[in-house]
């Protein structure tokens, strides 16, 4: 059986760039404007305030662990009132440089956070999928590979590129199932939460070139054809034949981007019967002819 949730991370193709220690102690509140890219961070010590764009505060304590999938702007404070610095998210400190705020002395606080991009150009899209704030508390696996990480950037390593890619694939993984599905907003881990439609997106993803039907689909969630298309339109945002097109082009731009991948076994590998009706599929769907894609992203 497919699992969706990795082949999403994979196609996202993430890759570690910076981590830092962070501390705090007495009155202060930082503004990091609106990033873009995943960040994370977990709390080792003590607590604080953290506040995202867009959604409620939240109370951070020692053993929680926070993912920013498209970090937007966010406060992050002690519980005491202090007016925010802002902080410019690209003109960091070296990953080697503790950063501290508030008073000096010991720390009320103590985190490990960092950042990371994914390199796919689709990653708005399927960044559109995931939870917009991911908070797990007691999180000690998820801490565990934070700190490995945090390590393996330090070390600078021979291999590190390697261990790092692989290490953040298991973060993100570690922390996307961790997360409720209620929590969600509509999307894949929505879906994957639903005991219906968990089972009908693991065989569309596990044979993605099959003529799949809504009916087809509705007997894989043991419901009806009706109810199977309002329960997937309102958990995934999308309606079924939607959802497995936008699959389908997503897969299709990874290959094109090979470069050394056959226009007709493109056309197979992702449901069409000719390279003719794949091409058209695919110039209506990204707006450009799959040659066109595959020279722009060369």
């Amino acid at each position: 059986m497919s699992d969706p949730l990795s082949e999403l991370i994979s196609l996202l193709r993430p890759r570690t760039v910076f981590s830092k220690p962070i501390s705090g102690a007495g009155r202060w509140a930082v503004r990091y404007s609106e990033f873009g890219q995943p960040s994370f961070c977990t709390v080792l010590d003590g607590s604080c305030r953290l506040v995202v764009d867009g959604h409620g505060a939240l109370t951070l304590e020692a053993g929680d662990f926070v993912l920013l999938p498209a970090t937007p702007g966010f406060t992050m404070s002690s519980f005491q009132r202090a007016t925010p610095v802002h902080v410019d998210p690209r003109a960091e400190p070296p990953a080697t440089a503790e950063v501290r705020h508030g008073r000096a002395g010991p720390p009320d606080v103590r985190l490990l956070g960092g950042y990371f991009v994914f390199d796919s150009p689709d990653a708005a899209l399927l960044v559109s999928l995931l939870p917009r704030v991911v908070h797990v508390r007691n999180a000690e696996r998820l801490a565990l590979l934070v700190r490995l990480v945090d390590e393996e950037a330090r070390g600078q390593l021979a291999g590190s590129d390697f261990v790092l890619s692989r290490l953040v694939d298991a973060l993100l993984v570690e922390a996307l199932r961790s997360a409720t599905g209620e929590d969600a907003p509509p999307g894949l881990l929505r879906g994957l939460h639903d005991e219906r439609l968990a089972p009908a997106l693991r065989q569309m993803h596990a044979d993605v070139t099959r003529a799949w039907s809504v009916g087809e689909l509705a007997k894989a969630a043991a419901l009806s054809r009706s109810g199977f298309f309002d329960r997937f339109t309102r958990t995934m945002g999308v309606p079924p034949m939607e959802y497995l097109l936008a699959w389908r082009m997503a897969l299709a731009k990874e290959l094109l981007r090979e470069h050394d991948v056959a226009l007709t076994d493109i056309a197979t590998r992702v449901g069409y019967g000719s390279a003719s009706a794949f091409s058209t599929a695919f110039s209506r769907h990204v707006g450009m002819p799959p040659s066109h894609y595959a020279q722009a992203h060369a």
